[in-house]
């Protein structure tokens, strides 16, 4: 008789058939884009080009989703020699704030950045600040060396014809965007200068998080460089794409199933709570940072060694989110990444818990895994226990976690210390506004 394989399982076989073929189209773009980037850096060698993106085809991968890929082209520049100031701090809130980058009038080793069509020339003058590097001036130099890289490239058939095209390149406000042909797929990348500068790792108390990641790989990390990039004619911003796809590099070393439990999750969202794409929604990015504040909630390794269980936890963590309005950045914890969206969160969280109730009409994707589905796992009083963390901080923590996982009939933890903590938590939250939850 034939083993039955439970509709998590048969879902995640079918994202991983597509793995290896989406991670060859990925290398095959990013390899026509490095070539461009060849000629770019030959044309003006300000403009570097970076190969250590061995994490960026990993994680394609992953994904279902198709947002565009941001691809960083570094500027040879000494960025200790900049002078840094910050602007705008009080508008910024909880995000890092908004930087100018200054070139100092003491003779510093920066003449290719005091040239007018990358340099704006400060209206107060002085010694102690000569001016600024613009980033628009920065982006449209850049813009203009891509154009004539790609005609060099397809004149010297370095590319393919058709794999890449000049009236694709969009110029944005704080990107290039490009699409690149790769076999039957189309990439789009979002090119982005970016200065590289030590900044010293954002305070956080990476003592309670760093259980949930591979010993010393967070401290390792953190400590790395980050990437200022343009954010408006003026100035820069600290982007922290490439620690954060450092630290979910480092999560693939891990035995269980945490990066399966978001390569699910964005199928879902992409097929179910986006319409295949069509609708606004949660991005990979949102995903990326569930799965990391959920490794954090969840160090233990039986957390993550049933992939119906390890989904479950990323889920509680997002419906959580949602229900708060509030989805805090990994590093930045007060930056609350649902900010300013334009998302519609009430119906997005509607289709999520719908998911979390019934997931198994979204896991369905072959004729013979029709059936009755399940009744639902929860009733409809979950959202009191889910808005729990906007009033009183405190309950973000494992325990409050695993009273959710329990409402979802998926906690299946042993160790008595954590059941405890758990059913001291559950008591506590037994009844809202006189409800049971």
């Amino acid at each position: 008789m034939a083993v039955q394989v439970p509709l998590w399982h048969h879902y995640l076989r079918a994202i991983r058939s597509r793995a290896a073929p989406r991670a060859q189209d990925f290398q095959r773009a990013e390899d026509v884009l490095l070539t461009v980037l060849e000629r770019v850096h030959a044309l003006d060698p300000h403009f570097l080009v970076d190969y250590s993106r061995d994490l960026e085809a990993f994680q394609f991968a992953l994904r279902t989703s198709e947002d565009p890929l941001p691809l960083e082209v570094p500027l040879r520049v000494d960025a200790d020699a900049l002078l840094m100031e910050e602007v705008g701090a009080a508008e910024a809130g909880d995000r890092p704030a908004p930087c100018l980058l200054g070139v100092s009038g003491e003779g510093a080793p920066l003449e290719r950045w005091t040239a007018d069509d990358v340099f704006s020339v400060s209206s107060e003058g002085g010694a102690a600040c000569r001016g600024y590097i613009a980033p628009s001036k920065v982006l449209r130099v850049l813009r203009d060396l891509l154009v004539a890289a790609i005609v060099h490239c397809r004149h010297q058939n370095l590319i393919m014809p058709g794999s890449l095209n000049v009236e694709s390149l969009e110029e944005e406000e704080s990107h290039l965007s490009l699409l690149v042909s790769s076999g039957w797929r189309t990439i789009r990348f979002n090119v982005v200068p970016v200065v590289r500068r030590k900044l010293g790792a954002p305070a956080l108390e990476t003592a309670l998080l760093a259980h949930g990641f591979p010993e010393g790989s967070l401290k390792r990390i953190l400590s790395q460089e980050v990437a200022l990039v343009p954010a408006g004619a003026q100035h820069w911003r600290v982007s922290t794409d490439y620690l954060l796809t450092r630290l979910l590099g480092a999560l693939g070393s891990l035995q269980g199933h945490r990066l399966d439990s978001l390569s699910i999750l964005d199928r879902v969202n992409h097929e179910s709570w986006r319409d295949g794409g069509q609708s606004p929604g949660l991005t990979f990015s949102h995903l990326k940072t569930v799965l990391l504040w959920a490794c954090a909630l969840f160090p233990a390794p039986e957390d993550w060694a049933e992939l119906q269980g390890a989904v479950y936890r990323l889920l509680v963590v997002l419906l959580c989110c949602l229900a708060t309005r509030h989805l805090p950045h990994f590093l930045f914890p007060k930056w609350n990444l649902l900010k300013d969206t334009g998302l519609d969160l009430n119906a997005l969280y509607q289709r999520v818990e719908r998911f979390a109730s019934q997931p198994e009409a979204s896991l369905r994707i072959h004729a013979t895994h029709l059936g009755r589905s399940p009744p639902p796992r929860i009733d409809s009083g979950v959202k009191a226990l889910l808005q729990l963390p906007a009033s009183d901080p405190a309950y973000w923590a494992t325990a409050y976690f695993d009273v959710l996982l329990d409402k979802f009939q998926v906690f299946n933890i042993q160790d008595k210390d954590r059941v405890s903590a758990m059913q001291s938590i559950f008591w506590k939250t037994k009844t809202l506004d006189g409800e049971e939850c």
